[in-house]
């Protein structure tokens, strides 16, 4: 610290405080401004002590540490905390951007002036241009307005805190805020303000100074020259802050002239005379000042005759530091000026002494260097610590930036000369200082500054938000960064909340960096942030031939546009995007893929760049590996590899061609597990594998395959190469990769992935994934969906979705693989050993092992007895390689082979002996020949229950595929059909014989009588007890050779009886036993037994047909047309068909239409079948399933002519007939003329959709319907046919009577359709002007000829001419009707007319109703209602009363011809859809005038409760009560009102009901209401008014006069009386004579005078 000892003599040099030495302490002055009354000099008292005689010089040590503790007080820098609202600053720029100033302040503070914040003019303007949306031409941005290093004055608005806790100051320099304490009356010229350029005008500038009332201009003159020198030639724009001085005050300062001419502001300087006051004290003033007090921390002056002020440590003028004196006079620069202390900090630095110059800035380069060795000059205990730096510049660094934390800082190592290692952090405008830190943290920080990060920087950040535009990242507690959505992740997240918590620390690279508007760019893309490839951040760094990563912007038909670092973009042409020609790229590649790409040109300075994905085919150092990969990938070459050595999860392979070293998983050898686990045992180094296929190439690891599937899937084409070829529906071959507890990940070649999730991984129930499936194992995958935002797939590993056709040749492929590569397995082990190929399946071996292998006999028989030692003759069976074992079998049947020449694919029954993990070995039971069967039908047939799995002495069925033994030495089978492959399980004794094959050991065969007890009796079977374990079942048609139909073949067994029966066959019957679950195809055998007497007596040639036929093959029998003999099983009341059974193994159904020919029958089948009825049927056909018989009850069993069937109805066409739904599928029309023997008015009345009727069929699928007992359909009924049936002409005769339909009426007269084959009948008739509109002309349709002969051979006789005339005739009935529709005065006459009116106004309830009138007319009710349906959709919402009228007409529609219920619903939504009073109300009165009371009244009832504070509702009761006479009722009524509604309606209710009586009810009684409530309310002049007009009505003249003269009497205001005397005085001329007329004048005048004395008295 500087020392105290020594006192500088007045006027001799000093040194630099900063050197050590104090300034020596000023002469005390009387003054009453001197420093030590400023708020910085707390320690006054303490002052007072020290400041004693200059001679004393040895002052004791405690004295000189509080002196100088007081002065450091004085002097102390300015700080966040010292600032307040209202202080005014001289400020620099540092930076400025388009919405804010970033203005360096005194002392290193930093503050920020907002865009709002710089005058009224440019706020206006940007007002203007975000109201508009289009950019200003006279609007200039920040940056433009206000270059680094401009001086400003400013005003502080607030002190507020950043997101992360840091101190923010906001500052204005709108000179409304910075000249607020000035007005009009201060204003001096030679005053320096600052202003700001408020309009451009013709011969100058308007400047706001922010003095109210006072106008600023500035001539042009004087700005030309500031304009030429500082402002480059430009003019002067508005919101530009300018020095201006005062020239001239006019007005009483409302007119200002201003000058900016940069030698007079530059000389300016603020004096007395200017009354200047501490209020309105300016910084940026040039003042001349004299010198109060030197100290080491700063000088205390007086400026201005008595204003004070600091000048601190930084601010002396360095070249003068030492050399300040007491009472020199110097020029100095006001800093700052405090609002409430009025505490004024001045600066004595060279650059602010002249205004309007601009501050120099630090080299960019020098923020953020590390210098190695800093001294310092001087240590500072409350503000911090000056340093000298390596090239001899000063810096600052404040006290919380000497230390990493407050408890580790020590002062007493920054004496002095001590050296100290720091980091540059950022440079102080207004100080001229570089600020620096000491903090460890930073100094190793490797970014400070946005300048310091380039793009392809990896930077760590923290997680700060999640917006819709990306994701925050703190990198530095002053930098941040944007994760653009495109950016998250390598994929597009649809929720990256899930993937990012705020807080997470994650790992991004730069994309682009811009310091000027502190952007940052990141991404999160990992194969971008851990590429290792150079990073391209400019064209010219973009040399052909070089590879990097970059992501795709764009992807269109033209090609993709892949982006770099620093929005380097660069094209790849269509043709550069793959060796193979891909026509729509855009499919291939998405937005935001990261790729590999080369540089194939590059022209910088266009910043052109030609890119190309074929990295493979390029010549360069890797052109040998990268070839390869190539023709790997792409063209999907074959290859041999060498092995290398073994690893523990594969082979570490060479591929032979090219001599690149690659990884061949073991689980990749072979599509089949054992076969992987075989060849990985025994190969060994240096062996050859042929026919190995690149899987994947991933950072240069290439990962090879030798699975079958997938190599033949890649050759055949049958794999996706992107995500965007994927198809749901799918099916591709692949590998699974991952097995998780939820599902598991499915690899296909070309290194997509799905998962199948665990409900779609089995058909069987999954409870554990890693049971079903093996990692690396080959499956079959369907797609069934994907996410294309998220590239994810979901696939289905399900047999049932991914099995083929034809399982049987799926698992022979599968198992001839799996032999032939066994084959070569046994070929490697033949070289490994000189045993090697001594054994196979189906060799016997007698006597020694010479092999030392130990045999393993798995089938143990007790008739065998062996002793140890003992030699034995033995089959082999299996040779398990792996773990060298010998499956060996000692049966006798299998030792002695009967050979028997086999044919192909046929069936034999064989014994299961072993059973591998990939295949079983069973013997053929007629020869012992060992034949291998699958045990897996397809890749993802995987997983058995323990009851499902193949067992050893199992009797299963099997189709022969191969007739000689070859290599593998055993035939090769699949199991045969009997079970779905999945029905394997162990025989029981107790199960009965299947397929008709004797099992091993079984009691029960073919044909076998067998005695038993009947255990239950069912309506189609009866179960029998054969012994105590077997049941057997006799089938309802197994009991009698000829069954009498509508007997019960079952009823003749009862429970208990013996009987003896003959085995016919077996079936099996699901059990309970075993839940579904886990057994989902255990199902237990049953004998099927008969009991005809025809079977008993015979050999049982009658056996059922075996389970395993097709089942169409036994319908096959069945012909169309047979009758059969069937049971009742049950009535399927959904599907209505009647279920029946044939036999045991063959059931029918019967259609409902072909049930009965009585549709009585067909109203209720189920009441007139009975289960286990005998019926008789014919035989239709087959149903869709080939699994069903059809059949018919009525013997129908094809539609022919004349065939009678019941139909049902299924639509009626007015005037033209019926639509009839068929048995067989079949829809039949009927003619009006064919629905009746006889003539009727209405044909149709009778038929409903729906209605049964019976048919007779005609040729051409078109019906004569005619009743059941009409004269065709029941030829012997004797009926009398009342009209005659007339097919054709002939049939007529002269005089006979016919009756038929009007077809059509035209002018020539009526014509009458008689019954005629196929007539079509027209659809209706309208009285029209002569012409029928819906006539189509004759000669256009041959169909519609003309109903007679004669008539058409006029037709043809007519000549040219008459044709012409006809046509002309045509011609002019058409215009004649066109120009009726044009009449506007026409009437609509049907409904086409209707239409075209409202289509024209539809808003318009009137031509709506009409319409609804016309057709209610026509009594067509259904219509009417359609009508009103369209209007309510049609008229607009607004016309609210338009809508109503609908209603209403409507709620009439549904009273007169709906019911009550029709009409409840219609008044509900009308209710919905109106103001509800209304509807009730219209509602009410349709009641009342359709003199449905009880209706009317109980809906008042309702009205009460719902609007009871309605006066008009109870009004409306009462009149509805009163006109029905009820006038007790009313009086009841009026009560209830009274009480229900507020007092001030009450009297007008009263006057209301009273009116009501007088017209309907008891005028007595009403003139009694009158009367009580004029009473109670005789001021009531309405009332008044109200019962002398019922009174006149209703009244006699008495009793009106009376009332009158009561009137003229009451003490009312005169304005009343007047009223009451004119109505007095106009009844009696109406009424009266001239003496009563007299006699109301002579009350008048009366009255008259009594009003005018009470005045005057």
């Amino acid at each position: 610290m500087a020392s105290m000892e020594e006192n500088f003599p007045r006027g001799g040099t000093q040194k630099k405080p900063s050197e050590g030495k104090a300034p020596r302490q000023p002469i005390e002055q009387d003054n009453l401004f001197d420093v030590s009354s400023t708020p910085y000099e707390e320690g006054s008292q303490k002052r007072k002590r020290i400041q004693e005689d200059k001679g004393k010089q040895k002052k004791f040590k405690a004295e000189k540490k509080e002196a100088i503790k007081a002065n450091a007080k004085d002097f102390e820098l300015l700080t966040v905390e010292a600032l307040s609202e209202g202080m005014l600053l001289l400020g620099c720029v540092k930076e400025s951007n388009d919405f804010e100033l970033m203005v360096s302040l005194p002392n290193g503070l930093t503050g920020f002036v907002q865009v709002t914040h710089i005058c009224d003019a440019y706020s206006k303007m940007l007002n203007e241009q975000v109201a508009t949306e289009e950019l200003l031409e006279d609007l200039n941005s920040l940056s433009d307005l206000y270059p680094p290093g401009m001086l400003v004055r400013c005003s502080v608005t607030s002190m507020g805190k950043t997101m992360d806790g840091h101190q923010s100051i906001k500052l204005s320099i709108n000179p409304k805020d910075v000249n607020k304490a000035l007005n009009t009356t201060a204003l001096r010229s030679g005053m320096l303000l600052s202003g700001l350029v408020s309009s451009v005008e013709d011969h100058g500038y308007l400047i706001d100074i922010g003095v109210s009332g006072a106008k600023a201009f500035l001539p042009l003159q004087k700005s030309q020259s500031y304009i030429k020198s500082a402002n480059k030639g430009a003019e002067l724009k508005i919101g530009q802050y300018l020095n201006c001085l005062i020239e001239e005050v006019k007005n009483n300062g409302r007119i200002v002239r201003l000058s900016i001419s940069q030698s007079e502001v530059a000389a300016a300087i603020a004096t007395e005379e200017q009354n200047w006051t501490l209020s309105n004290l300016l910084p940026g003033l040039v003042v001349k000042a004299q010198v109060q007090k030197v100290t080491p921390y700063g000088i205390a002056l007086s400026f201005l005759s008595s204003f004070t002020g600091i000048v601190d440590f930084m601010h002396l003028d360095p070249k003068k530091a030492g050399n300040y004196s007491q009472s020199q006079t110097i020029k100095a620069c006001i800093l700052s000026v405090h609002p409430t202390s009025k505490a004024v900090r001045l600066t004595l630095r060279q650059v602010f002494l002249q205004p309007g110059s601009v501050l120099g800035q630090l080299a960019s380069s020098r923020i953020g260097m590390v210098v190695g060795e800093s001294v310092v000059k001087s240590f500072h205990a409350k503000t911090g610590a000056i340093f000298e730096l390596d090239d001899g510049t000063l810096a600052f660094a404040r006290l919380k930036h000497l230390s990493d934390t407050k408890k580790s800082f020590k002062p007493g190592t920054f004496k002095t000369g001590s050296k100290h290692r720091c980091r540059i952090i950022d440079y102080s405008l207004m100080d001229e200082l570089a600020l620096l830190s000491l903090k460890r943290r930073i100094i190793a920080a490797p970014f400070l500054r946005y300048q310091d990060i380039c793009p392809g920087h990896v930077v760590e950040g923290k997680v700060l938000a999640l917006k819709p535009l990306g994701m925050q990242v703190k990198v530095t507690d002053h930098i941040r960064g944007l994760v653009p959505h495109l950016h998250l992740a390598d994929v597009l997240l649809k929720k990256p909340e899930k993937k990012y918590s705020v807080g997470r620390e994650v790992k991004c690279r730069v994309l682009i960096s811009n310091p000027e508007e502190k952007k940052l760019i990141l991404t999160l893309k990992k194969t971008l942030v851990t590429s290792k490839f150079p990073v391209l951040t400019s064209y010219k760094a973009a040399k052909p031939g070089l590879i990097t990563h970059g992501f795709i912007v764009c992807a269109r038909e033209f090609g993709c546009i892949v982006k770099f670092y620093n929005d380097v973009k660069g094209l790849v042409p269509k043709s550069e995007l793959s060796s193979e020609p891909i026509p729509s790229p855009e499919k291939v590649f998405y937005k935001g893929q990261v790729v590999k790409v080369i540089v194939l040109k590059c022209e910088p300075e266009q910043e052109k760049l030609l890119l190309s994905f074929k990295l493979m085919s390029r010549p360069g150092p890797q052109s040998c590996l990268q070839s390869h990969i190539t023709c790997l990938l792409f063209s999907v070459q074959m290859v041999d590899v060498k092995v290398l050595r073994k690893k523990d999860n594969g082979l570490k392979v060479s591929i032979l061609s090219d001599n690149v070293s690659a990884h061949l998983p073991t689980m990749h050898l072979s599509d089949h597990v054992v076969n992987c686990k075989l060849l990985y045992h025994w190969l060994q180094e240096g062996d050859i594998l042929h026919r190995v296929m690149c899987l994947s190439d991933k950072g240069g690891h290439i990962t090879l395959c030798r699975k079958p599937a997938l190599i033949s899937a890649v050759q055949e084409e049958q794999v996706v190469r992107s995500f965007s070829e994927i198809q749901p529906g799918m099916q591709l071959a692949g590998y699974v990769r991952n097995i998780m507890s939820y599902g598991v990940f499915v690899e296909f070649p070309f290194g997509l992935a799905g998962l199948a999730p665990k409900a779609a991984m089995s058909d069987k129930f999954v409870t554990d994934t890693k049971d079903h499936f093996v990692v690396g194992q080959t499956v079959v995958a369907n797609v069934t969906s994907m996410d294309e935002e998220k590239q994810r797939i979901l696939l289905c590993l399900k047999l049932s979705e991914v099995g083929s056709e034809d399982p049987d040749t799926e698992s022979f492929s599968l198992l001839s693989q799996c032999f032939e590569e066994m084959k070569e397995i046994r070929g490697i082990m033949s070289r490994r050993s000189k045993f090697g190929n001594t054994l196979s399946h189906a060799r016997v071996m007698t006597g020694r092992n010479p092999l030392g292998l130990s045999a393993v006999n798995l089938l143990v028989f007790i008739d065998k007895s062996l002793v140890a030692g003992q030699k034995a003759r033995v089959l082999v069976l299996h040779v398990d390689a792996l773990k060298s074992a010998v499956h060996v079998s000692l049966r006798e049947e299998l030792l002695s082979l009967k050979a028997k020449r086999l044919m192909e694919n046929s069936q034999h029954p064989a014994v299961v002996q072993h059973v591998a993990e990939e295949f079983a070995i069973a013997s053929l039971v007629k020869t012992g020949q060992l034949t291998a069967i699958p045990v897996a039908s397809h890749f993802n047939d995987t997983f058995r229950f323990d009851s499902e799995k193949l067992k050893v002495g199992q009797a299963v069925s099997v189709t022969l595929k191969t007739m000689l033994m070859g290599d593998h030495g055993v035939l090769l089978a699949v199991q045969g059909p009997a079970k779905k492959r999945a029905l394997i399980r162990s025989r029981k004794e107790s199960e009965t014989v299947e397929e008709g094959v004797a099992a091993v050991r079984h009691s029960l065969c073919l044909g076998d009588v067998v005695k038993g007890t009947v255990k239950s009796v069912r309506p189609t079977y009866v179960t029998v007890a054969i012994d105590d374990k077997l049941t057997g079942s006799i089938h309802t048609s197994q009991i009698l050779d000829d069954v009498p139909i509508g007997t019960f073949p079952t009823s003749r067994l009862k429970a208990g009886q013996k009987v003896t029966a003959r085995v016919i066959g077996g079936r099996d019957m699901k059990t309970h036993r075993y839940l579904p679950i886990t057994h989902p195809h255990f199902t237990q055998s049953i004998p099927e037994l008969s009991i005809r007497p025809s079977d008993l007596k015979g050999d049982g040639s009658t056996a059922l047909s075996p389970e395993g036929d097709n089942p169409s093959e036994r319908l096959r029998p069945y012909k169309a047309g047979q009758t059969v003999t069937c049971f009742v099983k049950k009535y399927n009341t959904i599907k209505t068909w009647l279920e029946v059974e044939i036999t045991p193994e063959i059931r029918g159904r019967v259609l409902q239409l072909l049930l009965s020919l009585n549709p009585k029958v067909l109203k209720h089948p189920e009441k007139s079948f009975k289960n286990g009825q005998a019926l008789s049927a014919t035989v239709t056909g087959t149903d869709a399933s080939e699994t069903n018989l059809c059949l018919s009850l009525t013997g129908v069993h094809s539609l022919v002519e004349g065939t009678i069937t019941l139909g049902t109805i299924t639509k009626v066409t007015p005037h033209v007939g019926l639509t009839i739904a068929l048995p067989f599928g079949k829809i039949g029309k009927a003619s009006i003329f064919h629905l009746s023997d006889s003539f009727a008015e209405q044909p149709l009345e009778n038929f409903s959709i729906g209605k049964l009727v019976s048919i007779e069929h005609s040729v051409a699928v078109r019906i004569f319907l005619l009743p059941p007992l009409s004269s065709r359909t029941n030829p012997k009924s004797k009926n009398k046919v009342e009209d005659p049936e007339i097919t054709c002409v002939e049939d007529v005769r002269e005089g006979q009577l016919v009756r038929g339909y009007v077809k059509s009426v035209k002018q020539l007269g009526e014509t009458k359709h008689a019954e005629a084959p196929r007539l079509q009948v027209s659809s209706g008739f309208t009285w029209d002007e002569g012409l029928n509109a819906l006539e189509v002309p004759v000669s256009n349709r041959k169909e519609e000829s003309s109903d007679s002969e004669e008539e058409d051979d006029a037709q043809k006789k007519q000549t040219k001419k008459e044709q012409e005339q006809e046509k002309q005739r045509v011609e002019k009935e058409l215009s004649k009707l066109e120009a009726a529709l044009m009449d506007p005065n026409r009437q609509p006459q049907t409904a086409d007319d209707f239409d075209r009116l409202v289509l024209s106004n539809p808003s318009s309830s009137i031509l709506w109703l009409q319409y609804m009138a016309f057709h209610l007319q026509a009594t067509e009710i259904e219509k009417a209602r359609v009508v009103a349906e369209r209007a309510l959709k049609t008229i607009s919402f607004r016309e609210e009363q338009e809508k109503l009228n609908v209603w209403v007409a409507l709620l009439n529609l549904e009273n007169m011809y709906g019911t009550e219920e029709t009409l409840m619903k219609v008044f509900e939504r009308a209710v919905q859809y109106n103001e509800p009073l209304k509807v009730f109300q219209h509602l009410a009165d349709i009641y009342a005038s359709s003199e449905k009371y009880q209706q009317a009244d109980d809906l008042y009832n309702t009205m009460l409760k719902r609007f009871r504070q309605e006066k008009s509702v109870w009004l409306k009761y009462a009149t509805f009560l009163l006109k029905r006479g009820q006038v007790e009722a009313t009086h009841r009524l009026l009560e209830r009102a009274l009480k229900g509604l507020p007092d001030k309606e009450h009297v007008d209710v009263i006057s209301k009901f009273a009116q009501l009586e007088f017209h309907f009810g008891d005028p007595e009684h009403a003139k009694a209401i009158f009367e009580s409530t004029l009473s109670s309310y005789p001021k009531r002049t309405d009332v008044w008014s109200i019962y002398i007009d019922m009174m006149i009505k209703h009244g006699s003249q008495k009793e009106v006069r009376d009332i009158f003269e009561r009137v003229i009497h009451l003490s009312l205001a005169a304005k009343r009386m007047k009223f009451f005397f004119k109505r007095y005085l106009d009844y009696e001329k109406k009424y009266g004579t001239s003496e009563t007329i007299q006699a109301v004048k002579v009350a008048a005048l009366e009255y008259v005078e009594s009003k005018s004395s009470l005045a005057e008295s």
